[in-house]
């Protein structure tokens, strides 16, 4: 089976990110802490029960992260942009969420994601 990947289309093409899955609680809790770094183009994937305003802080993670909050028709709800690391500020969209990809800070701008992108998930099973 193929590797678990979200793929976006947007004005500057198609990105595809290699994803790890975020399902358990403890997988969610410790999220992308303690690495020191994250390839280009490699994220991890948070997949919630059910829609809800999801927050995140950034304590024991080391690098900038991007987080891209996605509603349960896989469109972008909202993007928290370079988060900084080792800090405990909350990062919310203050929308509904089902869904939270983080990557590397600043991809998303990079790669063109905005409010209103679609995402397709590949080989992800939920």
């Amino acid at each position: 089976m193929a590797d678990p990947a979200v793929r976006f289309a947007t004005s500057r093409g198609t990105w595809v990110v290699k994803v790890e899955l975020a399902r358990s609680e403890a997988e969610q809790s410790r999220g992308l802490m303690f690495r020191t770094e994250l390839d280009r183009d490699r994220g991890m994937l948070f997949l919630f029960q059910v829609p809800d305003e999801h927050a995140f802080w950034m304590h024991d993670t080391l690098i900038p992260l991007d987080m891209i909050f996605l509603g349960e028709d896989r469109s972008v709800v909202g993007i928290v942009s370079n988060a900084a690391p080792r800090t405990d500020t909350l990062r919310s969209v203050h929308k509904p969420s089902k869904y939270v990809l983080e990557v590397g800070g600043g991809e998303a701008a990079l790669h063109g994601v905005v409010p209103g992108t679609r995402a397709v998930f590949l080989a992800v099973r939920e």
